[in-house]
């Protein structure tokens, strides 16, 4: 009777043991990061400036923020090495103890950036505790952001590149930008406080000409231009195929409907006609205007909607940091066919942000889907080992496969033909073939303002893969001249530089 109770009671223990040492794997395995992350967890409340943090580094192995060790009370102060700070400011944000909060991939990925508790990989981790930091490789070169910048030459706007077969962002640079070293301080100097230090800082940004906190490529949207005429056509392959065959009449103006004379006039008044080949390649205010009007609002709505209008792309940046681009709702012209057209023209209510007209490009250039757009390529461990790599993944189809390649092959007219809008910015001695549209939207109604714009897409030759898409905007702000400025004179130059260095990267 004894001995059957004593096996009774080892069977009870054993069940007990095993039952602990599932809960224990439950834990520390399969509910490690939802109670690391859990906002009861008093691991989580000491001060986060107190404690290390991962870096972020470039495609090319720099450093684009880091943690340096300190003495005065707080033991890690988050700097941004000199060198690289203003190119990626954009991107990787600032973390500041004054301002108490984070922006950019600072915020975005702060799970991984600060100290956690490392998910248990072996038995002996089990019984402990790991507390790790993880390091984050961007997809962005510093080579390339570096070559963006230059093409700017300090003037306002922003370039983006990406690559379309991944949505992987190679560089994406906008212009005024700022130093995110002017957050990250301890303390001010002559006895200031930290947070009137960097307070000042901030509120001086706050009032700056071209808001300088506020990403360019990602948060500003601007009219677009004629690049939205890739958009047009496209809406004419998928929705109303019969429009591709049209002639259209060369001339210098047309007078809008249901207005007391008004005219949609070619950029310098010029005559200009013809097959769509001809029209988009001269880039024909008129002919695109006609076309707006006879695919009618809920067609060309449609086709933006597919193309990412009216959507926040799916970056991974924190929420507001990316911004929707706009095309008007059908209902929106209802009795405004004159704004349908200017609309359709990529003017009137059209706004649209550097990265979607990336984005544009890079649908024409894979065979018509959107991948979504990132910034993360991996994350390491602070023992050197790989956790995490991102895996591309589709964000929507923009248009068929047929009709992706037939625009491309017509944007190529763009930068061959001796007619076309951007030809000579390309030379085939430098370049394969691009895929091109050029854009020059009026800022202000005296013209004297323009949004001067080319999204490209390369190699785009018969049979080629696409590798690169890439937009620029670089805006001539009113009151400066009344100067004869497009998008290939003036974001043309832009583009060639960041296309021919990604490329080279490449190869």
């Amino acid at each position: 009777m004894i001995n059957r109770r004593i096996r009774w009671l080892g069977f009870v223990l054993l069940a007990c043991f095993v039952l602990l040492f599932l809960q224990l794997n439950n834990f520390q395995v399969r509910q490690a990061k939802a109670l690391v992350n859990n906002p009861h967890n008093l691991t989580l409340l000491p001060d986060p400036y107190m404690l290390p943090r991962g870096d972020i580094y470039s495609s090319d192995g720099v450093v684009l923020a880091m943690s340096k060790p300190t003495n005065d009370g707080y033991g890690e102060l988050r700097v941004y090495p000199s060198a690289t700070a203003t190119l990626f400011a954009g991107i990787t944000g600032y973390e500041s103890v004054a301002v108490g909060n984070a922006t950019g991939l600072e915020l975005e990925y702060n799970q991984l950036l600060a100290q956690h508790n490392s998910p248990a990989s072996t038995l002996g981790q089990l019984l402990t505790q790991h507390k790790t930091t993880d390091d984050i490789t961007l997809t962005v070169s510093a080579a390339l952001q570096e070559v963006a910048a230059n093409a700017l030459a300090g003037r306002t706007g922003a370039v983006v590149a990406i690559d379309p077969r991944t949505g992987a962002v190679l560089a994406m640079y906008g212009n005024p930008t700022f130093d995110p070293n002017l957050f990250s301080v301890h303390g001010g100097p002559k006895g200031k406080s930290a947070y009137d230090t960097v307070m000042s800082n901030y509120n001086k940004l706050l009032s700056s000409p071209g808001d300088p906190l506020i990403n360019y490529a990602t948060a500003q949207a601007k009219a677009p231009g004629s690049t939205f005429k890739v958009v047009d056509t496209s809406a004419i392959f998928d929705r109303a195929p019969k429009l591709a065959t049209n002639v259209f009449p060369s001339v210098p103006y047309v007078t809008l409907p249901e207005t007391d004379g008004q005219r949609l006039s070619n950029f310098g008044g010029e005559y200009c006609g013809g097959s769509l080949a001809v029209v988009l390649l001269r880039s024909c205010d008129t002919a695109f205007a006609l076309v707006g009007q006879s695919l009618g609002p809920e067609k060309l709505y449609l086709e933006a909607s597919a193309f990412g209008f009216d959507s926040v792309p799916p970056i991974d940046l924190p929420a507001g940091e990316a911004a929707a681009s706009n095309f008007p709702s059908p209902q929106d012209f209802v009795g405004d066919t004159p704004g349908l057209m200017k609309s359709a023209i990529g003017q009137e209510n059209v706004t649209a942000t550097t990265l979607q007209m990336a984005l544009v490009a890079a649908g024409i250039a894979d065979n018509g889907v959107i991948m979504s757009p990132h910034l993360l390529d991996k994350v390491i461990d602070d023992e050197g080992n790989l956790v995490e790599t991102y895996q591309p993944r589709p964000w929507r189809r923009a248009t068929s496969v047929q009709t992706a390649e037939t625009v491309r092959q017509l944007m190529l007219g763009v930068t061959e033909n001796p007619l076309g809008t951007a030809y000579g910015k390309f030379p085939a001695y430098l370049f394969p073939p691009v895929a091109a549209k050029t854009g020059t939207a009026q800022i202000d109604a005296q013209g004297c303002g323009t949004y001067n714009w080319l999204i490209a897409t390369a190699p785009a030759g018969a049979g080629q893969t696409p590798t690169v898409a890439i937009a620029a905007i670089v805006p001539i702000p009113p009151g400066s001249s009344c100067v004869d400025s497009t998008g290939a004179q003036v974001a043309g130059p832009v583009v060639a530089a960041v296309m021919q260095k990604a490329l080279a990267m490449q190869q």
